[in-house]
């Protein structure tokens, strides 16, 4: 097998495990297991929590002391082991343990996975720039292929959506031994603990424009943790008066359409770029959040179909339009010397506080339109959270300031 192929692998059940769960854990705790709108929020929380130091603490690792690809594979394995644990387990403050305890083997990898695929690339003479991006995109159909097992089994509210997950990891941390080596570099002289943890990039914050883009990009990281939390969880709500609808009967086919959106959307990034600019790119993300919501908030599994279809097309426009933008915005900012570290700091302000800020408030909010019969007021939920990317959007053009020619012309 050719190491591209190998790669294609590697990158297909990095995701496939986290597709597994990820969209339908949420339905199967609310529904199952009878867990709360918070109690939900703060376990999907417990990612944004491990993305705060893990991948750092890890990364350093497998730059200093250990294989990355040992590293990986090391995760794997554990996280396959927590996922079983968990589908034995049914009480809140035990689950949030392991999930806990997952997130923090399990976010790591999304970098190493990175890390590892750049490095054997290299090795073999491969253009990371040109090669990877083609590699990468078999994550989101190992992540879409993930989702309709667990759909097509009837496994959204079934704890057999864990032992998928825990297969998958198990069968990528083995895999990951056999995979080319990757040494850690040496470590350079003079390195403090400060620059090795990436904190460097924090001197970013000294420019106005790029706190704000920060403070945005936390704060719209939020957003696609709510809907990563309650998207089927509100889809099984309509069981009563749509049984034998396709939105109730498929949730997770439904919910993919939004991952297939993504990969369409991202071809569409170059066009809208040149085309509009970096700073209108992001509010056009910005905007689409709230339709994304808006939409939820208007639709249903019968003559509202058309509404939550749209929903989840939108989502693809409103995700990375402002991932791929914001990317750009800290790649022209930062120094060539921190850059790689300012790419962490941007996903740990999306992954790591956007995500807790989004499980977290998303729960309270839930549960503030739950009746005490425990019926939840979906239309005003998903309203609530179309009027918060709302305020975002009418903010962002007054406050960040970024001026698409003249930095176009200095990148």
């Amino acid at each position: 097998m050719s190491i591209k192929y190998r790669l294609i692998l590697m990158n297909f059940l990095q995701f496939f495990l986290w597709g597994a769960w990820l969209i339908s854990f949420g339905g199967y705790m609310i529904n199952t297991l009878k867990f709360s709108g918070g109690e939900v929020g703060s376990i999907y929380a417990t990612m944004g929590i491990a993305s705060l130091f893990m991948p750092a603490l890890l990364g350093m690792v497998a730059d200093k002391w250990v294989n990355a690809e040992r590293v990986f594979a090391a995760c794997h394995i554990a996280g396959a082991g927590l996922l079983v644990w968990a589908s034995t387990v049914t009480d809140y403050t035990t689950l949030y343990l392991i999930m806990l305890l997952n997130a923090m083997v399990y976010m790591p990898t999304i970098a190493l996975n990175n890390t590892v695929s750049y490095s054997i690339l290299k090795q073999n003479g491969l253009d990371v720039v040109k090669d990877f991006p083609p590699i990468r995109v078999w994550g989101t159909v190992g992540f879409v292929c993930a989702m309709w097992v667990v759909d097509l089994l009837d496994w959204s509210i079934s704890p057999m959506q864990l032992y998928v997950s825990a297969a998958a990891a198990l069968l990528l941390g083995l895999y990951a031994l056999t995979m080319p080596k990757c040494p850690p570099s040496k470590a350079k002289q003079g390195d403090s603990l400060y620059t090795a943890l990436g904190l460097d990039a924090f001197a970013l914050f000294k420019k106005t424009r790029m706190a704000v883009f920060f403070i945005f990009a936390m704060l719209l990281g939020a957003a696609l943790q709510i809907t990563n939390t309650f998207g089927e969880p509100f889809l099984h709500d309509f069981d009563k008066d749509y049984a034998d609808s396709f939105a109730v009967q498929h949730p997770g086919l439904l919910m993919s359409v939004s991952q297939i959106s993504e990969t369409l959307f991202i071809l569409t990034i170059p066009f809208f770029l040149q085309r509009f600019g970096i700073k209108k790119v992001m509010l056009i993300s910005i905007f689409a959040w709230v339709l994304r919501f808006g939409l939820f908030g208007i639709g249903d599994p019968g003559s509202g179909f058309i509404f939550l279809f749209l929903s989840m097309i939108i989502y693809g426009m409103a995700f990375d339009f402002f991932n791929i933008s914001g990317s750009l915005v800290v790649e022209k900012e930062a120094d060539v010397k921190i850059r790689a570290s300012a790419q962490g700091l941007f996903m740990l302000m999306t992954n790591g506080l956007g995500a807790f800020i989004g499980g977290t408030l998303s729960g309270w909010v839930v549960d503030y339109f739950t009746d005490p019969n425990g019926v939840k007021d979906w239309p005003n939920i998903w309203f609530t959270f179309a009027g918060y990317a709302l305020v975002l959007g009418l903010i962002f053009p007054f406050v960040f300031k970024y001026d698409h020619k003249k930095e176009g012309a200095r990148g």
